[in-house]
């Protein structure tokens, strides 16, 4: 399956991956690195930073649009390589910053230029360079992102406890300046507006998707996903020791549902080359329902490290859809603009999800209820994933097909 990857196609899928790590400060989980050191810096509560990140992720999420709209006009390459000098930038400022109020705005542009702009930047980047071959390509996109997280999240932990948090964010601001220049080099090879491997790029515009079924369809299904991930993530180790689980639990599971999510990226490419993509998604759906009606059942490690499993096979699958559908279901010429819409979706879920998991902790004195709720929802959405058609749509001859996941 690898084999049939080019060089050139290869230094995409390498550059697409470098530009998605290179959003970890703009991230929760990058973002949580310092955040107690963070706090101890500067006038701010606990719930004062809570808000000034929430407020930051709802508008930071409004620079996926204007982001998806420059890549296809001026190509991902050119895109990725200046978001990422500017968040570095932003964040050599936040190392310095002593004001709450750059710290608000530094934080906001962390959020806009990372999590938003610099995520679809890094999914075009792969997305308009593959046709017949993109699930391939993009299960190892999904599988070199996340070994470029594992590496990163310890690096800059360690970094941080060793020398501070302002020295090893400054460090981060210009390792990301120095990772422009690189962007642009690995980013060289096929033709950006149209796929390397397969017909013209054509395509729906983002106003076609809009108005049918199959975006909406799974771009609820991954910002439900998004939501639940990003709640569980801020809260796992709480959410344990409820069941009367120790902290160390909490460790021992991420470690699981990591190693399991590098397996499933891997799977998910594969499987997406031989089912059609709405299976897949479906499949995803299901594993992660199953999962939250588990959680508030577990009462032995077994049950945990079961559910660890489940979460991590459910994310595996889940983010391979997310980075392929779009460019099967709606072709190349219009992909940025699409995959923006579809990002600021899940950027604006992955906001509600910790604040919706905290009302219901302090209303009900548990989460159970949500989980449960939760888990509706996302089975609604596995079965729509599973039912919907994707779009016929046309290609440079004028000739209308349907997207490669239906043709066979």
């Amino acid at each position: 399956m690898l084999r049939t990857l080019r060089r050139n196609e290869w230094a995409a899928i390498c550059a697409g991956a470098l530009a998605m790590v290179a959003t970890l400060p703009g991230r929760t989980q990058g973002l949580g690195l310092i955040t107690e050191p963070l706090l101890a810096s500067f006038p701010v509560s606990r719930v004062g930073f809570a808000e000034i990140n929430l407020w930051a992720t709802l508008i930071g999420s409004l620079a996926c649009l204007p982001a998806g709209r420059l890549a296809d006009r001026f190509g991902p390459r050119a895109v990725a390589a200046v978001l990422s000098a500017l968040l570095g930038a932003t964040v050599l400022a936040m190392g310095v910053a002593t004001a709450v109020t750059v710290l608000a705005v530094t934080v906001t542009l962390t959020r806009g230029l990372g999590q938003s702009a610099l995520s679809v930047a890094s999914l075009a980047l792969v997305g308009k360079r593959f046709e017949s071959r993109l699930a391939v390509a993009m299960g190892m996109f999904a599988l070199l992102v996340a070994v470029g997280f594992i590496a990163a999240f310890p690096t800059l932990g360690s970094a941080i406890l060793s020398r501070g948090w302002r020295p090893a964010w400054s460090a981060l601001g210009w390792a990301l300046i120095v990772a422009a220049p690189v962007l642009w080099l690995l980013g060289r090879g096929a033709n950006e507006d149209q796929a390397a491997d397969g017909p013209a790029a054509g395509g729906l515009t983002l106003g076609e998707a809009l108005r049918g079924p199959a975006f909406w369809t799974f771009a609820v299904a991954s910002s439900l996903f998004g939501l639940v991930y990003s709640g569980i993530a801020l809260f796992n180790q709480s959410i344990l020791e409820q069941r009367g689980f120790e902290a160390g639990v909490y460790h021992q599971v991420l470690v699981i549902s990591t190693m399991v999510g590098l397996v499933a990226n891997f799977a998910g490419g594969w499987a997406a080359t031989r089912w059609p993509i709405q299976r897949l998604m479906g499949i995803g759906m299901a594993i992660l329902a199953a999962a939250l009606v588990a959680l508030p059942l577990v009462a032995t490690y077994s049950h945990v490290a079961a559910y660890g499993v489940a979460m991590g096979a459910a994310g595996g699958i889940v983010t391979v859809v997310f980075f392929t559908v779009w460019r099967q279901a709606y072709g190349g010429e219009h992909l940025g603009r699409i995959q923006g819409a579809a990002q600021m979706m899940t950027v604006l879920a992955s906001a509600v999800g910790p604040l919706l998991l905290a009302r219901t902790l302090e209303r009900t004195g548990s989460y159970d209820s949500i989980f449960y709720l939760l888990a509706a929802a996302v089975a609604l959405a596995g079965v729509g994933s599973w039912l919907v058609a994707l779009p016929a749509r046309p290609v440079a001859n004028g000739v209308e097909r349907l997207a490669p996941a239906l043709e066979s």
